[in-house]
């Protein structure tokens, strides 16, 4: 057993942890503040649901850029992030411990629509690569910015002097507003945009743009009275290297574990989400149903957030976590019979996926707060540096799910359009667009369940309980 892992006698140094931690049970976050805070989430789901849905589709079907050349336009930002986002967690912990809270950075945040309208509105002489270049220079723009708002943002759960229990409720509230983001950009945005013309995803962008400026100062000021009402959780001051923290977090083998299974998680959520166009233009014969898709995928969580809050009441996060990635899984197979079955079976099937999904978020984002205060019991509490890792791992899947959907319509012969123009596609690109939606989701899902087995915050956490 390591020095952090020691446990002091009965009567010395645990006694003031032990009173610390029975006054933080009966902290509960007010429903004004936590409801102002969730709101933030209501703008930033747009950021995620947009691009992962439509920028892919925009790039190959409007701006005629190959399906690796676009997988790649996707890709390139989002390895940026990984950088980005937990050098952003250690300079979010040191304005903490200077400062008393991380809102100075968030505040960058409200740039973000800029990027949104610039990545949708490219110049009308470029098309192909060019294009693509345009967009994946607004797009790590618009990841930067969004970066500086999400990091402290998420870390928020994990400063306040709140349990187990009300960590899982601050991200529950959380995930239904986010749901209701997710759900508007997932149905609105393709409705704005379905003649595929590119003065259309202009106004779309701006529209949301104004959704996500608005959402984030609620949101500032959410963070202000949560602050206030249920304490700050200071980060304990180590070293102030980004490295330093990043090795911190890593070494948490827990954590880690956590991280890897997430990564994969990502990938197969945000692939479903960026395919989810392709196969209802060409699997179901009919482009309209991706609103109908989208409103079924996403929701259900409105409802099953607080089903899966109790489930975690019941059985822990981390039993499941693993329930929801083995549903997950069996929705996706039933899926591989694409227009053999009514489409009443196939929104069903989505229905599914989507309680599924409400699942996966909810209950690996509340496990993250679970692994700070895991580390904050060892004296190595660094909010920021595991919040850091944790949206740089997401950044990454939402890059690598749709990048290995591009390579898959790639090998199936995808051709790209320009403008909406109507393109034939081959009994093999149709094939390619059915496997990338079905089996090769089922299949990083399963990765995801395999290592999240391994996974032991659960009892870690259990003294809490």
């Amino acid at each position: 057993m390591s020095a952090t892992d020691a446990v002091p006698p009965r009567g010395t140094a645990a006694a003031a942890p032990d009173a610390a931690g029975a006054a933080e049970d009966s902290t509960r976050a007010g429903r004004g503040p936590l409801v102002q805070y969730a709101t933030g989430s209501l703008g930033m789901g747009a950021w995620v649901t947009v691009p992962g849905l439509l920028l892919l589709y925009f790039l190959t079907n409007t701006l005629g850029v190959s399906p690796l050349v676009a997988g790649l336009a996707l890709l390139l930002p989002k390895i940026i992030d990984a950088v980005i986002h937990p050098l952003f967690g250690t300079l979010s912990d040191r304005q903490a411990r200077g400062q008393g809270h991380r809102r100075g950075m968030m505040r960058w945040g409200l740039l973000l629509g800029v990027a949104m309208i610039a990545m949708f509105t490219v110049p009308g002489g470029l098309h192909g690569t060019p294009a693509a270049v345009w967009v994946a220079a607004w797009y790590v723009a618009g990841n930067v910015l969004f970066a500086a708002f999400q990091v402290p943002y998420l870390t928020t759960p994990s400063d306040l002097r709140v349990g187990y229990h009300e960590r899982t409720r601050v991200f529950m509230v959380r995930m239904v507003l986010l749901t209701v983001g997710l759900l508007v950009a997932g149905v609105l945005a393709p409705a704005l945009v379905s003649d595929e013309q590119r003065g259309s995803y202009s106004r779309m962008a701006l529209v949301f743009a104004v959704l996500m400026a608005a959402t984030a100062l609620v949101a500032l000021r959410g963070v202000r009275r949560l602050n206030a009402t249920c304490g700050f959780r200071e980060p304990a001051v180590h070293s102030q290297s980004a490295v330093a923290d990043l090795r911190l977090a890593l070494g948490d083998r827990h954590f880690r574990t956590l991280v890897l299974s997430y990564l994969f998680t990502g990938a197969t959520t945000h692939l479903v989400l960026a395919a989810v166009p392709f196969y209802a233009e060409h699997v179901l014969g009919r482009s309209g149903l991706t609103a109908v898709l989208m409103g079924a995928f996403l929701g259900p969580a409105l409802v099953a957030s607080p089903l899966w809050l109790r489930v975690s009441g019941r059985i822990g996060k981390q039993r499941g976590l693993l329930l929801a990635q083995l549903l997950f899984v069996l929705g996706a197979l039933m899926l591989v019979v694409g227009d053999y079955v009514p489409v009443a079976f196939t929104v069903a099937v989505v229905v599914l996926l989507g309680t599924a999904f409400a699942g996966l978020q909810l209950l690996a984002f509340a496990m993250v707060p679970d692994a700070v205060a895991a580390a904050e019991r060892r004296g190595q509490s660094r909010a920021g540096a595991y919040t850091g890792v944790w949206t740089a791992t997401e950044a990454v899947g939402t890059a690598v799910g749709p990048y290995v959907y591009s390579a898959v319509l790639a090998v199936g012969g995808f051709a790209s359009a320009v403008d909406g123009e109507s393109v034939p596609q081959t009994a093999g690109a149709v094939h390619a667009i059915l496997i990338g939606f079905t089996a090769v989701p089922a299949v990083l899902m399963s990765v995801a369940w395999l290592i999240q087995r391994r996974c032991g915050l659960d009892g870690l956490a259990a003294s809490e309980r």
